[in-house]
C-alpha cells in the first residue's frame, strides 16, 4: 500500500511537471519589456484588465472567482478597466465611481457582478451616463453622490492611469492577466479561459522560487 501511495505521489509530481513544461514564454506568456512597476513590494501582484461590454471577460468572471477563492497567500489581485476609447473609459469611470463609493469595500463583488450581468444577461445599454447613473441608483446612490465621484478629479486620475496601463502593459485584447508587471497571458494565448488560470498559476510558481 505504502509503494502504491509513493507511486501515485511521483506519477502526480511527473504529470504536474509536463504539465508546467508545456508552458513556454512567447506562446502561453509574453515578457513586458520594460517591466512595470508594481503597488505591493513584499507579495506577487496580480492585475486583470477587463471590460464591462466584453463577452469574454463575462464569461471568464466565474473562473477568476472560482481562483481567488483559493489564491495563495503570497498573492494581491487587482482590477484595471481596459482602455482603448470612449465607451471603454466610460465603463472605467463607472468602475472607479462604485470603488469611490464604497460599493467595492470589504471584498464585496455584488455591483461587479450586476454590472456584468445587466449587460449579457439583462441585455441593458450602459452606454451613457443617464444609464448609468440610473444603475447606480439600484445600488441607493443618489443622483447628487453620482456625478460629484463620477466627474471628479479623483475619477479623472484613475480613468487616466488605468488607460496609460492599458498601452504600458501592451494589452492586445480582454480579458489580460498580468503577473507581478512581468508577464502578460490572456485567452488567444493561453487557449482559452481554463488556461488562463493553468498559466496563471504557473507564473506565480515561477515567481515565488524567485
Amino acid at each position: 500500500m505504502k509503494f502504491k501511495v509513493f507511486v501515485a505521489i511521483l506519477l502526480s509530481g511527473l504529470l504536474s511537471s509536463v504539465t508546467f513544461a508545456a508552458i513556454d514564454e512567447g506562446i502561453e506568456y509574453k515578457l513586458i519589456s520594460p517591466a512595470q512597476p508594481t503597488i505591493t513590494q513584499n507579495k506577487i501582484e496580480v492585475v486583470e484588465l477587463f471590460w464591462y461590454g466584453c463577452p469574454h471577460c463575462y464569461y471568464f468572471e466565474p473562473e477568476l472567482k472560482k481562483w481567488l477563492a483559493k489564491k495563495p497567500d503570497n498573492v494581491v489581485f487587482y482590477r484595471v478597466p481596459a482602455i482603448f476609447n470612449a465607451s471603454w473609459a466610460l465603463h472605467a469611470r463607472a468602475f472607479y465611481t462604485a470603488k469611490s463609493l464604497g460599493l467595492f469595500d470589504q471584498g464585496r463583488t455584488a455591483f461587479h457582478e450586476a454590472f456584468f450581468d445587466a449587460i449579457h444577461k439583462n441585455n441593458k445599454r450602459l452606454n451613457d451616463k443617464e444609464s448609468i447613473q440610473a444603475f447606480f441608483a439600484g445600488f441607493n446612490v443618489s443622483a447628487e453622490d453620482f456625478n460629484n465621484t463620477f466627474d471628479s478629479f479623483a475619477v479623472n486620475t484613475k480613468v487616466n492611469r488605468a488607460a496609460a496601463l492599458s498601452k504600458r502593459y501592451q494589452v492586445e485584447g480582454v480579458p489580460t492577466i498580468i503577473v507581478n508587471g512581468k508577464y502578460r497571458t490572456d485567452g488567444p494565448m493561453a487557449g482559452g479561459r481554463k488556461g488562463i488560470i493553468k498559466v496563471l498559476d504557473f507564473l506565480i510558481k515561477k515567481e515565488t522560487k524567485k
